[in-house]
């Protein structure tokens, strides 16, 4: 691997992290719950992205390997939170709160593969 696509994904791995804190605060705060909206929030976005980034990858040629790397392993690596996804699951099982911990589950597994899709033929349909 080279020096360069290791500084554009730790660069936008910097960028995406920021971005998270930022997008999950904003969504928890405007969406106070037990259930973990912004962690939900910022992976479905994050998944919707991934989608139409990896859609814009296989039908144009605007972009570079290292922008690539940049974009997806590094901004969206740093912004989806897949271990928060994980442990607050585990808390929501944990303090007895099943119907919660099955409503992320079901949301952030389900949602994130619906929005990585709908991205991605978002893009195709405006491309094809």
């Amino acid at each position: 691997m080279s020096w360069q696509t290791i500084l554009a994904v730790g660069s936008g791995g910097f960028i995406g992290a920021i971005l998270r804190v930022y997008m999950n605060g904003l969504i928890s705060h405007r969406l106070p719950h037990d259930l973990p909206f912004g962690t939900i929030g910022v992976n479905l976005i994050g998944s919707f992205v991934m989608g139409i980034l990896i859609a814009l990858f296989m039908y144009t040629t605007f972009f570079s390997l290292h922008t690539k790397s940049f974009l997806t392993t590094g901004i969206l690596g740093g912004f989806t939170t897949f271990s928060a996804f994980a442990i607050e699951s585990f808390l929501l099982l944990e303090g007895g709160h099943i119907l919660l911990a099955l409503a992320n589950i079901s949301l952030s597994v389900f949602g994130t593969i619906f929005m990585a899709g709908s991205g991605f033929y978002f893009v195709k349909y405006f491309l094809k």
